[in-house]
């Protein structure tokens, strides 16, 4: 029997419960089998207890955004922009701040 990734990713945050990037990793194969309930736990553990984790902030606040949470939508981009530029990531804070002018601007 093949063992799928959802699986194997389970099996593996069993050993290592707080590695943000398996925290990640679910929360993107949730997205993918369409499971946004699950995706949105994950993604929210790791805005809540890994804010450095900069790659969150554009998934979650796109996943509120398909969900209608626009409001939650615009404060998680806002607060990606803050620690992105804070760590000097100008990439993910270009991208977050690009998400949120189209999400802003009426």
């Amino acid at each position: 029997m093949q063992v799928n990734r959802l699986d194997k990713l389970l099996e593996f945050i069993k050993n290592e419960p707080n590695d943000p990037f398996l925290k990640y990793a679910l929360a993107t194969e949730y997205l993918r089998l369409n499971q946004a309930a699950k995706a949105l736990e994950y993604y929210e553990d790791l805005v809540k207890n890994h804010a450095d984790y900069t790659g969150t902030y554009y998934h979650l606040g796109k996943l509120y955004e398909a969900l209608g949470r626009t409001r939650d939508a615009i404060s998680t981009y806002e607060t990606g922009m803050k620690i992105t530029k804070e760590k000097r990531d100008n990439h993910a804070y270009s991208e977050l701040q690009s998400v949120y002018d189209e999400l802003t601007m009426d």
